[in-house]
């Protein structure tokens, strides 16, 4: 995964409570177990009209050309609920989002974003709406920034907001490593655990 330490981007209100992952991916969306070949059908069901082609509502805010290179999302309340589907996660960050701002995520969701490089971005409803408001007309003028290192966001006008982020998580997403390479860090630690309780505990080690 490519580390993540701050981005400053465009960012797209999609601003909805309980977006689920079958919105996010429809099932039928889904033609392999690949993580590629995903983005077309990000969020195809409010993307596409009618349901199935592939004809751009103009309503849909990804269909905007002022948000089409954005990087980041907002989000309201619960969102990834639904199913624990990871092609939710696959079809973001390969449409390009590399964080997604909302009021509270499913915790599987939020899991399945760490581990594809998409930082998931906690931040209070009233935090949210401050940070779309301040996109106005022409939003490529108003970027977001989501500074991991320093666990805050920030808008171009110089509102700024913290966020809590699991320690683990964060330390996965700026090394931009898995949760079996992370590990894999720690192994001098790990060594050392063991031979300390190997020398406190020997009848367990039969060589």
């Amino acid at each position: 995964m490519q580390p993540f330490t701050a981005l400053t981007a465009i960012a797209a209100p999609l601003i909805r409570d309980n977006v689920d992952t079958d919105a996010i991916i429809p099932s039928r969306e889904m033609q392999s177990v690949s993580k590629t070949g995903l983005a077309a059908g990000l969020f195809a069901g409010w993307r596409y009209d009618p349901v199935g082609s592939r004809e751009p509502d103009p309503g849909f805010i990804l269909n905007d050309p002022r948000f089409a290179p954005a990087k980041i999302l907002l989000s309201g309340a619960n969102f990834g609920c639904g199913s624990s589907r990871e092609h939710a996660a696959w079809a973001l960050a390969e449409y390009g989002f590399r964080a997604v701002i909302a009021a509270s995520f499913n915790p599987i969701f939020r899991s399945n974003c760490v581990n594809n490089g998409i930082v998931p971005v906690e931040l209070e409803t009233g935090a949210i709406a401050a940070i779309a408001a301040s996109l106005g007309d022409r939003p490529g003028d108003h970027p977001v920034t989501v500074d991991l290192e320093a666990c805050s966001v920030a808008t171009a006008g110089g509102a700024r907001w913290s966020f809590a982020i699991d320690a683990e998580a964060r330390a996965m997403l700026l090394g931009g490593m898995d949760a079996i390479e992370l590990t894999l860090t720690r192994q001098d630690s790990i060594a050392a655990k063991r031979e300390a309780d190997r020398a406190e505990r020997p009848w367990i080690y039969l060589e």
